[in-house]
């Protein structure tokens, strides 16, 4: 346990320049053998084919109707192909990986021996270049050194994500002499830069371009076919997708306990209707509220939103660091 950990939970805008995540609501699928890439081509949104040049990738896992498993940072960590994503969703992934995986020369599991630690601001930076010799960028997002590799992830606040072992990545922690708070701001910081976070419940219930992963190059529309691409096609070339990512904030003096399917309402005059479901939250000490959840498409900028469980606590929409028109 790194002896800075902070106990708060600070909002957004009150975050300092230069601080560190214990990521640990984040986990990954090892992906190994000489079939990896092949059975993997076969399965997810984007191209592997491309790994090698880009060194990460964004991609979704779907079922046979296009319903997301779970959405993914795909980089190659010590030869092996690793999935990056939240917990709540990989066992669903990890069982219907597995299931099909029999049938071609891959071994499939959870990487549970690695560790994730994120790093924001210059301070960062210079502790990873102090650490290693090197940090990764948006030519060079993928950096690996002596066993633990360092991700670039750009967004409304740039992240370098370390995966390393978990005594390695612990020592890595203890020399970090910056501010470290819980997974819970990873939560956020995923919300403020649009990258869909699924929670257990939501594993099964979209398809990708509901959570807008066609808008961070995580669908491939050229690669040919994999699980699920009938129906992610159909939703690009005849417009059938009416819904989208947002992020949402609001305010409240209490503190508020949402459910991983709990409902947004969405204010109509002097009416409220059913206006979305949401993914995942954060709640700052301060009393500020974010949250991530897929609303109708054609949602206004303006709208007024409320929780269903809690009517008094209501919310705006937040900017995201891309537009949604494609």
């Amino acid at each position: 346990m790194p002896m800075n950990l902070q106990s708060q939970h600070p909002a957004l805008e009150q975050l300092p320049e230069s601080f560190a995540i214990v990521a640990d609501n984040i986990s990954a699928i090892r992906v190994s053998g000489d079939d990896a890439n092949s059975y993997l081509q076969g399965q997810l949104t984007c191209d592997l084919s491309q790994l090698v040049e880009k060194q990460l990738l964004i991609g979704g896992h779907c079922d046979a109707k296009g319903k997301m498993f779970s959405a993914f940072r795909l980089i190659t960590h010590n030869q092996d192909r690793l999935m990056i994503q939240s917990k709540g969703c990989l066992p669903s992934s990890l069982t219907q990986l597995q299931k099909y995986g029999v049938f071609a020369k891959v071994d499939i599991n959870e990487a549970d021996d690695l560790a994730f630690l994120a790093l924001v601001g210059q301070q960062g930076v210079a502790f990873l270049e102090q650490q290693f010799g090197k940090v990764p960028d948006s030519f060079n997002p993928v950096v690996a050194e002596h066993g633990t590799s360092i991700v670039y992830l750009p967004g409304s606040l740039d992240r370098y994500l370390v995966v390393s072992d978990k005594a390695q990545l612990n020592d890595i922690a203890k020399q970090c002499q910056l501010p470290i708070y819980d997974h819970t701001l990873w939560t956020a910081i995923e919300i403020q830069s649009g990258f869909v976070h699924l929670n257990e419940l939501a594993a099964g219930d979209y398809v990708p371009q509901m959570v807008n992963l066609q808008l961070v190059n995580g669908i491939s529309f050229s690669k040919g076919c994999y699980m699920g691409q009938e129906t992610v096609a159909r939703m690009k070339y005849l417009g059938k997708n009416k819904r989208a990512l947002f992020a949402l904030q609001g305010h409240t003096d209490q503190v508020v306990t949402i459910a991983d399917d709990a409902m947004l309402e969405l204010q109509m005059g002097e009416n409220w209707r059913r206006g979305g479901n949401i993914i995942s939250h954060y709640q700052a000490d301060s009393g500020e509220l974010y949250i991530q959840a897929v609303l109708a498409s054609d949602t206004e900028q303006d709208a007024v939103f409320r929780l269903k469980e809690h009517t008094d606590v209501t919310f705006k929409l937040m900017s995201l660091p891309y537009s949604l028109a494609e």
